[in-house]
């Protein structure tokens, strides 16, 4: 029996300062899309001449880059998603992910060179549709979310394509995420990238005859999220999602800040790292927990994959647990011994305690002894949009992130 490849990490990259940061902190490999055809059509995204330029600069960290064209298109766009494959051939990226059969049997036609990876949007739920797909060509599937470990390995061990799965991120009340919802109330599809997101919307209970009298669905007057699940995370988990024969493990969002993605691939970096070192002891470790609940997220569950039934309960609790600290800037420079040029984000004074999310290793905790400001002055503050001097009493790096707590 030869041995597997290390598991790959895979993050999102929704505009280009989140791929240098998901490159920064570790990943693998990166998935972005372009302005038209893939499901993010709010996220920044990239021009062809861009979706160039971030693969030369992928490839030079060794950091493999996938390009999402994985809605399900209509007629009218046929010849433009032909234009489209054209044009990502002759760029290189390593895959492109894709959804619908057509889309398949055109990027097989027309740039047979690059492998098609499957979007979890095609539902694959068992080997019998994973071979189906071997079998026109598909190199890759991210499997449905609806599955279970035990129910992945039977997939991963009758089927020789390579297997994707999420780790890390938001999960979808819809099933793999073909939702019809967003179209009824807003007409915006969310099968073709438009999604308004209103399973996240606030919801009560009407009776006709008394119009103005909002009933309460769990526990508050004012309604909840009736459909709102919990995000995915595996951080405990890891050991097992290899077991079952999954190739590349996928964070979830590119339509979430670069404190959210720096947070996540770093923890994920370290994990995998640590498991391979030494399977059998694989522990997580505490300061990850911590880091990950230091993002925004709505709760944390196993998903589906353990069989739970408890994990999949929609989140009747707490619509969102916002983070208790505030993203201050990012590293653009180091500039010697405790300085730093940075990029302000949220307003910072002198003398404030902050976090560095260093690209290695633990938090690092410090203080702002000294900001210049844009004019080469001494402040006592920052405002966002202001390239600052900093000085602290710890070291940084290029694309190192600063917060502080609230």
């Amino acid at each position: 029996m030869t041995a597997r490849k290390k598991v790959e990490l895979l993050a999102p990259a929704g505009n280009r300062e989140k791929l240098e940061i998901a490159i920064h902190y570790g990943a693998d490999a990166v998935y972005l899309g372009g302005q038209d055809f893939s499901l993010r059509s709010f996220a920044d995204n990239f021009t062809l001449a861009e979706i160039r330029d971030a693969i030369g600069l992928a490839h030079a960290h060794r950091v493999k880059l996938y390009v999402a064209c994985n809605i399900y298109p209509r007629n009218d766009q046929q010849e433009s998603i032909r234009e489209y494959l054209e044009g990502l051939g002759k760029m290189g990226p390593d895959a492109v992910i894709i959804s619908d059969p057509g889309v398949i049997l055109t990027a097989l036609h027309l740039i047979p060179h690059i492998p098609i990876h499957l979007s979890t949007q095609a539902n694959t739920t068992n080997y019998q549709s994973a071979l189906f797909w071997s079998k026109q060509g598909v190199q890759r599937i991210n499997v449905a979310r609806e599955l279970s470990l035990n129910e992945i390995e039977v997939i991963a061990s009758q089927c020789p394509v390579e297997i994707e799965a999420f780790v890390h991120g938001a999960m979808c009340i819809s099933y793999s995420g073909r939702c019809l919802l967003s179209s009824f109330l807003t007409q915006r599809d969310s099968n073709r990238g438009s999604c308004s997101h209103p399973c996240r919307w606030r919801y009560a209970v009407v009776e006709a005859s008394r119009p103005g009298q909002y009933m309460p669905i769990a526990e508050d007057q004012r309604g909840t999220y009736i459909f709102n699940s919990k995000d995915l995370c595996m951080i405990d988990y890891i050991p097992e999602m290899v077991a079952a024969g999954i190739t590349s493990l996928k964070i979830e969002g590119r339509m979430k800040g670069i404190h959210y993605l720096a947070s996540t691939v770093k923890v994920y970096r370290e994990a995998i790292d640590t498991y391979y070192q030494n399977p059998s002891t694989y522990t997580p470790k505490e300061d990850w927990i911590e880091e990950l609940g230091k993002i925004n997220h709505r709760g944390y569950s196993t998903g589906f994959y353990l069989g739970d039934p408890d994990q999949t309960l929609p989140n009747y609790d707490k619509t969102d647990l916002a983070s208790a600290y505030k993203f201050v800037g990012k590293v653009i420079t180091s500039d010697g011994p405790w300085q730093a040029t940075v990029e302000v984000r949220n307003k910072v004074f002198a003398d404030d305690r902050i976090e560095i999310l260093p690209q290695n290793g633990p938090v690092r905790k410090g203080m702002i002894q000294e900001i210049v400001d844009p004019q080469g002055q001494p402040s006592t503050f920052a405002q966002p949009g202001w390239k600052v001097k900093m000085t602290t009493n710890t070291n940084t790096s290029p694309n190192d992130l600063i917060r502080r707590k609230e």
